[in-house]
């Protein structure tokens, strides 16, 4: 074929592969949008020890080599061209094939923000040059050969390895586009910063190892009964989270409450530098995001770094070890005592300075009360009557997915899939266990601990012993809880390895029955399966 018809063909193929190959991408283009488009924290992801995505490309790969190896060597009688069209065809369908059978093990999928749509085109432009480049040099080496079927292997096998490069493509592609989008997010978070810098309203960071969402979730409800009050939705608590909440939502209240978020040392420093928190909240801390933070002592450094930007602070019991990092304490004492936790709520007595008061809340477990007693603290601080505190918190209701009790054909649900630490997951399985009927756990176990990881969700298998049934999800941590489960003394017949959430759920319908209650304890993201 004259050099100047294989040139046309060979663009429109490469965009036709790139375009089949970014339908397979989509799992890696979601690890990425979780890690914040971070591309060092994806390619870290992508070569951890025992990367199922990773897996799942490597099978990919080898399904393309020999799809492209056959059909070439069946076609090449037609000609190197005709055959490689011919392989292309093949692997196209594996493409489709494998994105569609992906797609349902994705709990979280591929958002397509503005962002992501960028993203994506510049993508698929990287990878049809690559590809064209490819071609290109792979029609001049087929020249000088003359055996068809070789010819035909030459021209259509080696473009079937592409998804050993993905991660290589979307990583250059991404540090690409940064180039454009880091001078807009800038932009974008100057003008959130100005708005806030120019409104009266109080401003209240909130951060902590856990419970930043429902201490969040319970003060803004109590708070709404004497101030206009807006708080940052859901879980978003990075700059931009916050930022497109300002942005959207506007300023036009009394109290801003901003839940702050932290993975690495200095998180904090530019929320506070974005918000200027007058107020503050430490939920508490633990060994959570340990894998980043690399040591307890940086975690409480960090999250101390809120408690000395604020003039006044409320202290979780977990979180007294930012006393002596020089922070600034409120005076008045809180606490939640005499805690009784059933199967139908919670009653514990209330302190907040002299006064006191008994509270009964349908939601369940220890830390419901401990979390209360928190968001009113700040309340309190606040400006609000301890009376009036009280007489709002009846109408608190649970966060979603924070240990919610759902009833689903008589058969008791609790839904703590956001619950990632290690403090929620025991006082999760305690509060289990109050109920009657059989009892079931459905967990992948927990992440982000860092050298603490085996250990802890050891022990967290050692809490599911005595339990009626165990699930454990997916590949990456379930030895760990398996182990300390079956040291504890529990039943191997009552433990079920399975590779999905729908396969737990398959296997839990076939045991559970009116009457039962199971425990969804933790639904890792996408970039722990």
């Amino acid at each position: 074929m004259p050099m100047s018809e294989a040139f046309p063909i060979a663009a429109a193929h490469a965009v036709l592969l790139a375009v089949f190959f970014f339908l397979t991408a989509q799992p890696l283009l979601g690890i990425l949008q979780q890690e914040t488009y971070s591309g060092r924290s994806m390619w870290r992801w992508f070569y951890k020890k025992g990367n199922v995505l990773r897996k799942r490309y490597s099978l990919l790969t080898l399904a393309l080599v020999l799809i492209a190896a056959l059909l070439s060597l069946c076609f090449s009688f037609a000609g190197a061209e005709i055959a490689r069209l011919v392989a292309t065809a093949g692997c196209a369908g594996m493409c489709v094939l494998f994105a569609y059978s992906f797609r349902h093990a994705l709990k979280v999928p591929f958002r397509y923000t503005n962002r992501a749509k960028r993203l994506s085109v510049c993508y698929v432009f990287f990878t049809a040059a690559i590809l064209f480049g490819v071609d290109v040099g792979l029609y001049f080496a087929a020249e000088a050969i003359a055996t068809p079927v070789a010819r035909a292997l030459l021209r259509a096998v080696p473009l079937s390895l592409a998804p050993l490069a993905f991660p290589a493509i979307l990583a250059a592609a991404n540090r690409a586009m940064k180039l454009y989008e880091n001078p807009r997010n800038r932009r974008f978070l100057a003008r959130a910063k100005k708005m806030l810098a120019e409104s009266d309203c109080i401003k209240v960071g909130i951060t902590g190892s856990f419970a930043k969402t429902s201490v969040k979730h319970f003060a803004a409800k109590m708070l709404s009964a004497k101030y206009r009050v807006i708080a940052t939705p859901a879980s978003f608590n990075t700059p931009i989270g916050i930022a497109r909440c300002v942005a959207k939502g506007g300023l036009d209240c009394d109290i801003f409450l901003a839940e702050m978020g932290a993975r690495q040392t200095g998180d904090i420093a530019e929320l506070c530098d974005m918000v200027c928190p007058k107020y503050a909240v430490v939920t508490g801390i633990c060994a959570q995001h340990l894998e980043t933070f690399g040591s307890l002592a940086t975690i409480v450094r960090e999250k101390g770094v809120l408690a000395k930007r604020a003039e006044k602070v409320v202290l979780g019991a977990t979180a007294n070890s930012l006393a002596k990092e020089g922070a600034l304490v409120e005076g008045r004492e809180f606490s939640a005592t005499d805690i009784v936790c059933t199967a139908e709520g919670t009653d514990f007595e209330l302190h907040i300075g002299e006064n006191q008061a008994h509270i009964h809340t349908p939601l369940l477990g220890r830390h419901a009360a401990e979390d209360i007693a928190l968001a009113a603290a700040l309340c309190v601080m606040l400006g609000m009557a301890f009376e009036d505190v009280v007489a709002a918190v009846p109408s608190l209701e649970p966060v979603p997915h924070r240990l919610e009790h759902i009833e689903v054909n008589a058969v008791h649900i609790l839904d703590d899939s956001y619950n990632s630490n290690v403090m929620g997951a025991r006082d999760a399985v305690e509060t289990l266990k109050l109920f009657s009927g059989k009892k079931f756990v459905v967990t992948p176990g927990l992440v982000e601990l860092g050298e603490l990881e085996e250990k802890e969700n050891a022990a967290i298998g050692a809490t599911l012993a005595g339990l009626d049934g165990v699930i454990l999800v997916g590949e990456t941590l379930i030895l760990s809880v398996r182990q300390g489960y079956l040291a504890a003394g529990g039943d191997d017949k009552k433990l079920k390895i399975v590779p999905t959430l729908k396969k737990a759920q398959e296997a839990l319908a076939a045991e559970i029955a009116p009457g039962d209650a199971v425990l969804f304890l933790n639904d890792l993201p996408d970039k722990y399966l």
